[in-house]
């Protein structure tokens, strides 16, 4: 017997309710969909050790850590894994199966351990990297360097302009539509976990938006759309938004041409707008806003200081730092 056949004979004991509910309470799609797939996970571990879920312990959490540690792990749709995941996955894995407990628990049904027993791993600490400020610049402005295509070079340089301006997210741009964004540059956004808040284009970033804006030739609401050609009849080929995965290669190959030589993607823009407002002064909590956070830990988090304000930093405050 197959482990797919074995799951559909032995689920997890009230899953499809866990995702209905869910579902009821106002979760997104994507949400419910990375919990059914982290649970899925979990029926396989407990097929590949033939234990029920009515016999799981503590014993069987560290087990479940260890075959999420494992390249041998089967992912929700039955394949290998193709690499060791980092800590931060494995913890998303552990806290789906935590609030899938939870859930259990306050429906009133049985589970075997506490939810408290699925303790999350600890999280590897790398030294926080953000390109140089002039290293950005570069990368917003190399669409209009690289890109044959006046459209194309329009559309993507008003992507990385407004990307860096606002510090959204990635799935936040790609899914804007022209009519969010006001006369001034303000942009109304319906973030992660639906929460809503306001972001601000800077001038220059509203000037190539408008700039790229004058040259489509459609009424589509989808602010950023693929280019099929200018002469292009149907409008079938253009309804489609641009992809996250096409926005993310063009960065990859922009920074690749430019020879700049750390690592830069989409949340990268994000990372450094935030570092740099905070190098100006800008207040943590006003950033918060700005970055959709739900705490002020997340926000200290992830404003990263660069190499050369934690050396100007360095040199101008320390107390020795006289040479007599």
């Amino acid at each position: 017997m197959s482990p797919t056949q074995n799951k559909h004979q032995n689920p997890l004991p009230h899953l499809d309710d866990f995702l209905l509910y869910l579902q009821v309470n106002n979760y997104s799609e994507k949400t419910i969909y990375n919990y059914e797939r982290d649970l899925k996970v979990f029926e396989s571990f407990l097929y590949s050790i033939s234990l029920p879920f009515s016999k799981v312990d503590k014993n069987a959490i560290n087990q479940y850590k260890a075959y999420l540690n494992s390249i041998d792990r089967q992912t929700a749709k039955n394949k290998a894994g193709e690499k060791k995941l980092k800590s931060f996955s494995v913890n998303r894995f552990l806290s789906s199966l935590r609030s899938f407990f939870k859930y259990n628990i306050e429906m009133d049904h049985s589970v075997p351990i506490s939810p408290e027993v699925i303790k999350l791993v600890k999280v590897e600490k790398n030294h926080p990297r953000v390109a140089e400020l002039n290293d950005l610049v570069k990368l917003i402005e190399s669409p209009s360097f690289f890109e044959n295509n006046t459209v194309t070079a329009a559309r993507n340089r008003a992507m990385l302009e407004m990307l860096f301006s606002t510090g959204m997210r990635i799935s936040e741009l790609i899914g804007l539509n022209r009519q969010q964004i006001d006369g001034s540059g303000k942009i109304f956004i319906r973030g992660k976990g639906k929460k809503e808040r306001f972001v601000y284009l800077t001038p220059r970033a509203y000037r190539h938006l408008n700039d790229y804006l004058r040259l489509r030739e459609d009424t589509l609401s989808a602010l950023f759309i693929p280019y099929r050609g200018r002469n292009a009849k149907s409008a079938a080929g253009i309804k489609k938004r641009i992809s996250t995965n096409y926005l993310q290669e063009r960065i990859k190959f922009y920074r690749e041409k430019l020879k700049i030589n750390v690592p830069i993607s989409a949340h990268s823009l994000r990372h450094g707008f935030a570092t740099y407002l905070a190098e100006e002064g800008a207040n943590p909590a006003a950033i918060q806003v700005l970055l959709g956070h739900e705490s002020l830990d997340t926000t200290t988090r992830y404003v990263h200081a660069s190499d050369r304000y934690a050396e100007k930093t360095h040199h101008d405050f320390h107390p020795l730092k006289d040479d007599d």
